[in-house]
């Protein structure tokens, strides 16, 4: 059973990673392309990328997700100066942010998980 965390762990920071990049809002794909994923700590990396897809952004992200192989902390974050105005509905294309109803939609998940 120990053996199967890591790869729980990985499906769960996919499918959030997956879904947070969806949900961001999209003009020149900047932000899209800015969400960035570290282990065992948060990164500061502000990237000079644009992704309107976010196919590239999530398959990045991806290769750094599957490189774990024990219980480790994921961290996803975009830090570009105005990620958090967004976050809180600034964007027409995301009024409902894109970080809060991803975490409310992995939860409802779990909740069906006994």
């Amino acid at each position: 059973m120990e053996e199967n965390v890591p790869l729980v762990l990985q499906k769960i920071a996919m499918e959030t990673l997956s879904r947070v990049v969806l949900k961001s809002p999209v003009d020149t794909g900047r932000f899209r392309g800015n969400w960035t994923v570290s282990i065992g700590g948060p990164s500061d990396a502000v990237l000079d990328v644009e992704d309107k897809s976010g196919g590239p952004t999530i398959a990045a992200g991806s290769e750094v997700i599957t490189g774990i192989d024990s219980l480790q902390v994921i961290w996803i974050q975009n830090n570009l100066p105005y990620a958090n105005r967004l976050e809180n509905g600034w964007s027409q294309q995301a009024p409902a942010g894109m970080v809060a109803l991803t975490m409310a939609e992995i939860m409802m998940m779990f909740e069906r998980v006994e």
